[in-house]
């Protein structure tokens, strides 16, 4: 069946800001350096071409060598990561969090936005190198919002007590996690392929970096995939003079905050998604990961002893460069310091954060990189689609909220009129006269004209309602086949990708899921996309 598409206003499941952003709005354009259109890449290609150093490249060439030495390495991987010590070579990058098992679908299409497009800049200019780049968020701290994935309904949850950066946790309990996922599986060929690939990455690796670098190398090595972890003393390094600006001048607070003023500015209607602090860093060494506070000139570390005066501070950023971590403020400074990156693709909630840190960029002199909503996906089976049709029931009205879908189908499935516009019409025509005649007569009768008016035209809408109500006691079964298809396809009244799982389908399609997503996703389209399987 072929890919069908909706925009994504018309979901009604994407923010104000998103949608604007998307339709181009000019209000938005000082937000952004250049919207992601194919023809958009060549100036800033030759924008960050004229900052990145060879020397950065060198330093991010032997980093990912270091950190790929534990596990096999594809041809096309490999290619890719050697590729980066050339200054013909850029990079898109997407980034997320260790969520047990890769947490929600929308993970696989952030990964595949990113290869569909290098794949597409590559055709475009052949005489570049564009690699795509999954940024994982070791340093981290929010356990509770990673330790589970859903399955079937259920959660898989990973109980633990967790303090510090989550990618240096160590992955206690997780063999029992596994031993409860595994007896939900059945024992096809795809089954054990999903036993296999948790089991080797959740029980057979030391912390949650290596099983996370492990799961996503196997799902992605064949399409040159590189994984970069940011919490590493030799990348880090490339950006200790940003980091020392942080600590003493403090700039990101203020240029950020302006940015934010200006958003609320435009519409009341934007929500600001991230605020940030007079310091954007975090200090980390084992099982710490606190906040850096100025007060009176000495630095602390939240809910430690640990204190420094400024030419303290800077000598341990200076010897310790891995022990400072950025916060959601400045992990994008850092990620666009230490790759050659021209966009980065994210979701809407990320994009909106972004879209507040372009002023702190310019200050820093750093390219700010194009921004790119990733693909949304909603997954529809042959036999979901037939029990639609025979409900007359089409995929688009499915992102109605369920009460809208129910009067909807009603309307159009019922045996009588439930929609009383040509009565309500036909009365306003009638007041219409009055008012004439009351203006030709006494004009104090206006007044009791539109009270009038206002009663008959809410009595019809009360008797609308009620004959709705009857018709959908009358409908009920057929409504319930309607709202029961819904809520498979949008657990929880949300969108499928931000609710399951990727091993509901790995199960009954196998690796073929994810070829058939890398085939269909077209990252450029600019609209979600409805994928019959």
């Amino acid at each position: 069946m072929p890919t069908d598409y909706i925009s994504f206003r018309d979901t009604n499941y994407f923010s104000e800001l998103i949608c604007d952003y998307l339709d181009q709005n000019e209000a938005l354009a000082p937000f952004y350096n250049r919207f992601p259109k194919l023809d958009n890449f060549e100036s800033q290609i030759e924008e960050k071409a004229s900052q990145f150093s060879l020397e950065s490249r060198q330093v991010l060439v032997q980093s990912l060598h270091a950190q790929y030495k534990e596990i096999s390495i594809s041809d096309a991987t490999k290619l890719h990561i050697d590729s980066l010590g050339e200054s013909n070579t850029f990079t898109v990058t997407t980034g997320h969090q260790l969520n047990l098992f890769t947490g929600p679908l929308y993970f696989f299409y952030k990964i595949i936005s990113t290869i569909n497009l290098c794949e597409q800049l590559k055709t475009t200019y052949p005489s570049y190198n564009f690699v795509p780049m999954y940024w994982m968020a070791t340093e981290d701290h929010d356990f509770e919002e990673i330790n589970y994935f859903n399955f079937r309904g259920q959660k898989v949850q990973w109980d633990r007590d967790a303090s510090g950066a989550v990618g240096a946790l160590n992955l206690d309990g997780l063999d029992q996690v596994y031993q409860a996922f595994a007896k939900q599986l059945n024992t096809t060929t795809n089954a054990s392929e999903l036993k296999e690939l948790f089991q080797k990455a959740y029980v057979e690796h030391g912390n949650l970096t290596g099983a996370m670098r492990y799961l996503v190398n196997e799902l992605f090595a064949a399409y040159g995939l590189v994984i970069v972890d940011g919490n590493d003393a030799h990348l880090k390094r490339l950006f200790v003079s940003y980091m020392e600006e942080e600590l003493v001048a403090q700039t990101s607070y203020d240029e950020v905050s302006q940015s934010n003023t200006e958003l609320n500015a435009l519409d009341g209607n934007y929500k600001i998604q991230v605020n940030p602090r007079k310091i954007n860093l975090f200090y980390i060494t084992e099982g710490i990961r606190e906040r850096i506070v100025e007060i009176d000139g000495l630095y602390q570390v939240l809910n430690t002893d640990i204190t420094w005066n400024e030419n303290d501070i800077k000598r341990e950023l200076s010897e310790h460069p891995e022990r400072f971590s950025p916060n959601v403020i400045m992990r994008p400074l850092f990620q666009e310091v230490i790759l050659p990156n021209l966009c980065y693709i994210g979701g809407g909630g990320e994009l909106a954060y972004w879209l507040q840190l372009k002023s702190n960029f310019e200050s820093q002199n750093v390219v700010f990189p194009m921004l790119l909503l990733r693909n949304s996906v909603l997954l529809i089976t042959d036999k979901q689609k037939e029990k639609l049709d025979k409900l007359g029931v089409s995929v688009r009205d499915l992102f109605l909220k369920q009460s809208e879908l129910s009067s909807k189908v009603t309307k159009q499935i019922s045996d009588i009129s439930i929609d009383f516009t040509p009565q309500k019409e036909h009365l306003k025509q009638q007041f219409k006269d009055l008012y004439e005649l009351a203006n030709q007569t006494d004009k104090s009768f206006l007044g009791a004209v539109a009270a009038q008016e206002r009663k008959q035209i809410k009595g019809l809408e009360h008797l609308e309602k009620r004959l709705l109500k009857a018709q959908k006691r009358k409908l009920k079964d057929h409504l319930e086949r309607v709202t029961e298809i819904q809520d498979m396809l949008f657990p929880n009244q949300s969108l499928q990708e931000r609710q399951m799982n990727f091993s509901e389908f790995y199960l009954e399609y196998g690796s073929s899921i994810i070829e058939r997503l890398v085939k269909e996703l077209e990252p450029l389209k600019g609209t979600f996309s409805i994928i019959t399987l």
